[in-house]
């Protein structure tokens, strides 16, 4: 029992040296950058109370977990989006944004500290067995989801192809819980999907912005001109974002060179502004944007961008309001961080961090009923059976499609008939076509 004590001592005492070495180099580096010196007093407190479960606590601990889990009760102070990772999530983290992964198909966030669904992605299990967009996920394989990070309640959730796994969900205006079991499987994302619906009306689905969406946004564009549609709606419902630099590059293909797309403002006084940098003319037909509460961060950079430019109307329901950049910062040992370092301004320079993008015409599926933003009534209002509040969206019905998502045949698409927002859409844009053919000749 003596050597026992004397090696946890001597380990405990190396430790506290090996850190506070650490704090001495850490502590010239700060006073170099003008940090408080106050920071090394606390990383000294840190190294005691270290040393302190090391030598008292009633179990064997690994250091490394102890130091790990320091680290993401810091991030964890900050906000819900800024999280560490450890080199296995790090490495996971890097393959989503390629368009295929393992799990079951849903997108994330924390609202309200509590884990809450985004969006499902379509074609995955998670969209097959119906979780829907503000779903609140309690557990997972019946362990609580409280106090868990983002990047944690992503690994709980993924796994190998063909195991299961069983979410609790709490849902708006259900009394009970939900429980879903799940198959995992290989997530494959196709980004675009495009239609050609009644009236010569293009319809284009983003379902995610990936490194290739700008560039099949641009072919699906290019087939509508050939077929001369009258007008286009794109759908951004139940996208939870991804990449701001394919945002940027689908927002430009809807305008003129020189536009502000958005701007991103950090703890500093410095701006970082994206333009459109286009030759060419812009895609100019009538356009109207279908967005909801599953419309997120990229998603609602290019609806408020459109909205400012007065280059569509946003229809819909108010989207989740995630304006905040993540930037992901690798450390020395494979890890990473997800830190938020700014925040997302859109050209008018509104911030829609916690606020969403207001649609300029409200189509709210649970109550079937439309409004103008400004709250005044209007003829023509949507018809029809409502749907489930969060019900999550079914584009129109394909025919054969080609590899870039294009429907080949030659008549048009199907409209769901309980999607109202998609019918409300359609229903203005004819309207659209109507009063410019009755547009005087000049």
């Amino acid at each position: 029992m003596k050597a026992q004590r004397f090696s946890t001592f001597w380990v405990s005492a190396l430790l506290v040296a090996a850190i506070l070495f650490a704090g001495i180099v850490i502590e010239r580096g700060w006073e170099r950058a003008g940090y408080a010196s106050e920071t090394y007093e606390d990383l000294r407190i840190f190294a005691e109370v270290l040393a302190k479960v090391k030598k008292n606590y009633v179990e064997e601990t690994d250091t490394t977990e102890l130091i790990r889990g320091a680290v993401r009760g810091m991030l964890a102070e900050l906000d819900p989006h800024s999280s560490y990772m450890t080199p296995e999530m790090f490495k996971e983290m890097q393959v989503e944004t390629k368009g295929e992964f393992g799990g079951l198909g849903i997108q994330i966030g924390i609202k309200e500290n509590r884990l809450t669904v985004i969006a499902p992605i379509e074609d995955t299990p998670a969209y097959a067995a119906g979780i829907q967009a503000g779903d609140v996920i309690t557990e997972v394989d019946g362990k609580p989801t409280k106090n868990l990070t983002l990047m944690e309640a992503v690994q709980r959730m993924r796994g190998p192809k063909g195991t299961t796994v069983t979410l609790t969900v709490e849902r708006k205006n259900v009394e009970t819980p939900l429980t879903f079991t799940l198959t995992r499987d290989t997530i494959k994302i196709q980004s675009i999907r495009s239609r050609i619906l009644e009236d010569d009306i293009g319809y284009i689905r983003i379902s995610q912005f990936q490194e290739s969406t700008p560039e099949d946004l641009a072919n699906a564009l290019r087939e509508f001109e050939d077929d001369k549609i009258q007008g286009l709606i794109l759908d951004l419902r139940n996208n939870p974002g991804g990449l701001l630099t394919a945002a940027v590059g689908v927002s430009e293909r809807f305008l003129e060179p020189g536009k502000l797309i958005v701007s991103i403002k950090g703890r500093d006084d410095r701006k970082d502004e994206y333009r459109s940098h286009l030759s060419g003319s812009p895609f100019n037909r009538p356009m109207i944007v279908l967005v909801n509460q599953g419309s997120a961060s990229a998603s609602e950079i290019v609806a408020a961008a459109m909205q400012d430019w007065g280059k569509a109307v946003i229809l819909g329901t108010t989207t989740f309001g995630k304006g905040s950049v993540q930037t992901i910062l690798p450390l020395s040992d494979g890890s990473g961080l997800r830190l938020t370092t700014a925040k997302y301004y859109t050209p008018k320079g509104r911030s829609i961090h916690k606020i969403g993008v207001k649609p300029d015409i409200v189509v709210d599926p649970q109550s079937a009923v439309v409004a103008q933003a400004s709250s005044e009534p209007k003829d023509g209002d949507a018809k029809g059976t409502p749907t489930s509040p969060h019900a999550a969206v079914k584009p129109p019905a394909p025919g054969s499609e080609s590899s870039t998502g294009k429907d080949e045949q030659s008549d048009s698409a199907p409209v769901p008939r309980d999607d109202i927002q998609l019918r409300k859409a359609i229903e203005l844009l004819k309207s659209w076509n109507v009063f410019k053919q009755l547009s005087p000749a000049a």
